[in-house]
């Protein structure tokens, strides 16, 4: 049975990129990069010339010669993006913020009020336009999976439709890499298979998919490319894991460069946590390799932890357990650090003083108890005077991050 294309997918352009813009007026229609050593968003008119995310600044400027660089003002990102999703919620209250610069919206029933869902999406977007001062793109359609792939094909500044009975069709020839999930590896072992496009993948058989894939992913992709999509815009979202991970490059499998980089990615998924009162009990820790494959190890804990010196050193254990499993590995290009099965800790569950091996890493210790306390002390220092008032020495001594902070967390998800 086909849906009713009541669903809403809304997507700032270039978003980082054209606020600076905003911001800017000399900038308006020049190549812009935001950034410096990396690039971390583009224009379209830089994208025009190959420059992207995530690449080296040298070779932006190599493929970009006028290329103009300018650092990020993420006060003004944040305030800007909220004004935008805020316009969805003049016409709907169902609205699932999923980052800063998108979100979908549900605008059943609102038809006696504002007029018909496409009708709605084009006053979005003139209000975005004039309001806020951005360019915004839309897709409209009856699963959020069909309207995210045809917000990005309405790209830039447009707005795209898919009425009902129309989905294979709109579908048939647009490359799988527009889905949900498809990312460069599956994307080249498809390729691999000949599948290119999302009419293709939903004739591959799914026991095909499964082998290629793995079960639960091939599963996954072949419901989607056939528009099989049950969920629901969700207006509250209950965050299930909190993580964060960060790009090397290519450097040496050692702890000297792993120990202040978990240190750097712990403190900011730690302090995420206290800030919401939350501590989990499994932790996470994913190791790139060079050549792109990927590992993790993960340990779930008698307790649940938020200090974040508890966290960067089970990070370490997990690491450390990756690389000997994985010994001829002798370069890592990615770190990432995460804490799942979430609970509401807002006070220590004290333990009795048992002298046991790992007090220090047990949250309701003596020891482990000082360490959340000062980690509470640095919260409070950042709260008053900003982040980089106060932080870990191996991480500040260290060498400065190309990617800021500011912008990481921008781009994350809100618990």
């Amino acid at each position: 049975m086909t849906s009713p294309a009541t669903i809403l997918h809304a997507d700032l352009d270039a978003f980082y990129a054209s606020v600076e813009q905003l911001l800017n007026p000399s900038l308006r229609g020049k190549p812009v990069a935001v950034g410096g050593g990396v690039v971390l968003a583009a224009s379209y008119e830089a994208k025009a010339f190959g420059v992207r995310s995530g690449m080296p600044g040298r070779r932006a400027r190599d493929l970009c010669p006028d290329l103009t660089f300018v650092p990020g003002h993420f006060r003004q990102y944040q305030r800007l993006g909220d004004a935008a999703i805020d316009v969805l919620r003049d016409f709907t209250p169902a609205v699932e913020r999923i980052s800063i610069d998108e979100a979908f919206a549900d605008v059943a029933g609102t038809d006696h009020l504002f007029g018909t869902p496409e009708t709605i999406a084009g006053k979005v977007r003139e209000r975005v336009r004039t309001e806020v001062g951005l360019p915004i793109s839309l897709g409209v359609a009856g699963t959020k999976h069909l309207a995210k792939i045809a917000s990005q094909v309405a790209k830039p500044d447009g707005l795209v439709v898919v009425a009902p009975g129309t989905e294979p069709s709109f579908l048939k020839d647009l490359p799988v890499e527009l889905m949900w999930g498809v990312g460069p590896v599956a994307k080249a072992r498809l390729a691999g298979q000949g599948v290119f496009t999302i009419g293709q993948l939903a004739e591959t058989p799914g026991r095909s998919l499964e082998r290629l894939l793995g079960h639960a992913v091939g599963e996954k992709l072949a419901d989607l490319a056939r528009d099989r999509d049950p969920r629901a815009v969700a207006t509250r979202r209950r965050a299930r894991s909190v993580g964060a991970q960060s790009a090397l490059g290519r450097k040496p499998a050692i702890e000297a460069v792993f120990r202040p980089t978990l240190l750097h990615l712990a403190d900011r998924v730690a302090s995420r946590l206290r800030a919401k009162t939350l501590a989990g009990r499994t932790v996470t820790a994913r190791i790139r390799f060079a050549d792109l494959h990927a590992v993790t190890r993960s340990v779930t804990l008698p307790a649940a932890i938020s200090a974040t010196g508890i966290l960067a050193e089970i990070g370490e254990d997990l690491v450390r357990a990756a690389l000997i499993d994985h010994s001829e590995e002798r370069t890592i290009s990615l770190l990432g650090v995460s804490v799942s099965h979430l609970e509401v800790c807002p006070d220590l569950q004290l333990e009795l003083p048992l002298g046991l091996h790992d007090d220090k890493r047990r949250p309701g210790t003596r020891k482990g108890a000082a360490r959340w306390t000062a980690d509470r002390a640095m919260d409070a220092i950042r709260d008053r005077f900003g982040r980089d008032a106060i932080g870990y020495g191996s991480v500040l001594l260290g060498n400065r991050r190309a990617v800021p902070d500011a912008f990481r967390e921008l781009a994350e998800r809100e618990l």
